[in-house]
Order: structure tokens, then sequence, then C-alpha cells
């Protein structure tokens, strides 16, 4: 899934990759025992499905599924309240110079491999793909 942001036509570099994985891992770990001190952001469930750095380390785009699609609505906004405390865990976590900012998006991944299926599940489809 690696490559969501690439502008140049260039996928990312190692080290991009593998701070980006680092990041993925921690959070999920944070989020998942509660260490965030927000009862709101606890109570969700999110899957932390790839997070993506830039070039310059500077800044991490994490991208998140709420479990069973519940919470979308409060997600962005209990995330970006609680951004700082999510670095700061990080931070403790990971031996980087610098953390990088935080942004949050959802992944839709899931939903266009769905709608994939779907779509190839069609007679019309199915029938064109025999031919």
């Amino acid at each position: 899934m690696a490559g969501k942001h690439s502008k140049e036509g260039r996928g990312p570099g190692q080290r991009q990759l593998r701070v980006g994985e680092l990041i993925r891992r921690q959070l999920s770990e944070t989020l998942m025992r509660g260490d965030i001190h927000d009862p709101d952001l606890n109570r969700l469930n999110l899957t932390v499905s790839e997070v993506t750095v830039s070039p310059d380390l500077q800044i991490a785009t994490v991208y998140l599924v709420p479990l069973g699609g519940k919470g979308q609505e409060d997600m962005f906004d209990l995330l970006h309240r609680n951004r700082g405390e999510m670095r700061r865990a990080i931070s403790r976590g990971l031996t980087l110079k610098h953390t990088p900012q935080l942004r949050f998006r959802l992944d839709e991944t899931f939903d266009r491999m769905d709608e994939t299926r779907r779509l190839l599940s069609q007679d019309a489809v199915r029938r064109d793909l025999e031919s």
C-alpha cells in the first residue's frame, strides 16, 4: 500500500518506509492500549493501516480505518484534538531526531477493494472477462 503520496512518480525511499512503519506500529500500540488520556478517543476502535512520511521526515500522514465503520464522524476531531499527545507517545517510543507532525486521513483502500469485488461479480463484467 505504500506510495499514496508520491508526486514525482517515484516511490518513497527505504528510510521513509522504515520510519513510516515504526510510527504505524507505535501509534497502533498506543491507541490499542488506550494510552491517550481522552476517553472519547479510547472508545473508538481504530486500525492504523499505513503511515507515509514526507521525504524530509517532517510530516507523517496516518491512514486509519474505524472498525466497523463506526465513529467516523467524530474520529478526525478527536485525533486532531489529541495529536500532540500522540506525537509525544511516538517520540517516547522511538529514537527519532525529530518526531514528524501528524496528519490523519481515512484509508479508503478497503472501500475501493469492496467496490472492485462488487463490479467483478456482475454478470456482464464476468462475461467480458471470460471472453
